[in-house]
């Protein structure tokens, strides 16, 4: 199969090498390398060829996949269209994510409960209603496509208005941003593959670990690890709750690829649905590689809408291992550029997941410089490991781990999953995550 990769961010080199690997033709683009003043990206040199062009490759392809629910999707909307075989966000299902009113509204025209949100376009707005509702704790998040790390979770009244008073001080020209009220309970995620006659019959259940440090403390960096199963649609009650009502909606707004719905689940089991993810997410997407034996064809199937996609059944556990300055990444690429990673070999290739990394040079036990993976930016890889339990899966994405050297101090948590040993136990009391086992 002929596989074009547009790939404005930057995050689809494990998926073109696994797609060669498995015979697949892979025509891929990169776009512009903001932390290179806009040049070339680095990612992937000397492991996959790049075209300059996706335009021109656009007949030439019988599946086309964009990273991004953003760049380039408006142009891609002219092709879908005309009935090019795009497995990726269209712009009606990119609004249900970014315009997070409009998001809320689709699940409330498609029987899903959800809390109420309040849209606000300028800070003093949102100081306003805070200083109304003292006695309240919200969840602010903003809508448009920018860095997830801008999403705040305040402590309470007090801490938001610190944080709202800072952001209008620190000159940051407001995006549109909604405030949430704060809903105690377990978070989750469940996800789905839409074809053009509905979803895959497997669904994705999926536990985010989203901040930078153990136990959940630093910063928000979107995603440092995830633990994910697949399971029959008809096995999650998550998934016949929130993904089953929205699939007659997105035949008709023509959405094909990844869907998500992250949610709280309250002690009761009630449910309140956060936000959309329409699109391939990062890292979750190199996550799901590990589970994934076949690695496209499926997906050309789904688009002819038939169901192909048999994934694995196991647990997988994904861990993120990035290098300083992440998550800030504000230094240019060049200084982040060329280390070595060490101990990649047969055994552990399947379960790493390369990012940000290229072909390069390092010394080898001799002295002698050899040809190896080395980085390309600070956002290095995924390491994974997949099991019958949790803590299988865990231990396996840990010992890859444990397998690699790298210089410049690799950072990455060592707790991803560990939340799950009490979690779990409490979800299925509740009669979710069913078919789990810590």
């Amino acid at each position: 199969m002929r596989i074009l990769l547009i790939d404005p961010t930057a995050s689809f080199l494990d998926f073109a090498l696994r797609c060669e690997a498995q015979g697949h033709e892979v025509r891929w683009f990169l776009g512009p390398d903001k932390l290179a003043g806009g040049g070339r990206y680095t990612v992937g040199d000397g492991l996959m060829p790049k075209i300059r062009d996706w335009r021109t490759s656009m007949g030439w392809a019988d599946l086309i996949l964009n990273s991004d629910n953003c760049k380039y999707t408006h142009e891609l909307e002219g092709y879908r269209s005309r009935g090019y075989p795009l497995f990726c966000a269209n712009l009606e299902c990119t609004a249900w994510e970014l315009e997070r009113m409009k998001g809320q509204q689709v699940f409330k025209d498609c029987g899903i409960d959800c809390p109420d949100v309040v849209e606000f376009k300028r800070y003093d707005e949102a100081i306003a209603h805070q200083m109304a509702n003292m006695d309240k704790r919200y969840v602010s998040k903003p809508c448009a496509d920018v860095d997830k790390a801008l999403s705040y979770v305040s402590k309470g009244a007090p801490d938001m208005l610190f944080m709202l008073e800072h952001w209008k001080k620190s000159g940051k020209k407001p995006v549109p941003f909604i405030f949430q009220e704060f809903f105690p309970g377990i978070e989750m995620a469940v996800g789905g593959w839409m074809g053009r006659d509905g979803f895959a019959e497997h669904v994705l259940e999926n536990f985010e670990f989203k901040k930078f440090m153990n136990d959940d403390k630093g910063v928000n960096t979107g995603e440092q690890g995830t633990v994910m199963r697949y399971v029959p649609m008809g096995e999650s009650s998550l998934a016949k709750a929130l993904l089953a009502p929205l699939e007659g909606r997105l035949i008709r707004e023509g959405y094909t690829g990844y869907i998500d719905v992250a949610v709280m689940i309250g002690k009761d089991g009630s449910l309140c649905p956060l936000e959309f993810t329409s699109r391939h997410g990062w890292p979750l997407f190199q996550i799901q590689q590990a589970l994934h034996p076949d690695v496209a064809n499926w997906m050309l199937d789904l688009l002819h809408g038939k169901d192909t996609f048999k994934p694995s059944t196991d647990i997988a556990t994904g861990v993120v291992v990035t290098m300083p300055e992440f998550p800030y990444s504000h230094i240019t690429r060049k200084e982040v550029t060329g280390f070595p990673v060490w101990g990649i070999n047969a055994g552990n290739r399947y379960n790493i997941h390369p990012a940000e990394m290229m072909l390069g040079e390092g010394f080898n036990e001799k002295g002698q410089k050899e040809p190896m993976m080395v980085s390309a930016g600070d956002y290095l890889l995924i390491a994974t490991g997949t099991g019958k339990t949790v803590q299988q899966s865990k231990k396996r994405a840990y010992d890859v781990i444990d397998e690699l050297e790298i210089p410049n101090s690799p950072m990455y948590r060592t707790d991803i999953g560990n939340r799950l040993e009490k979690q779990l136990p409490k979800l299925q009391a509740l009669g979710y995550a069913e078919s789990w086992e810590w």
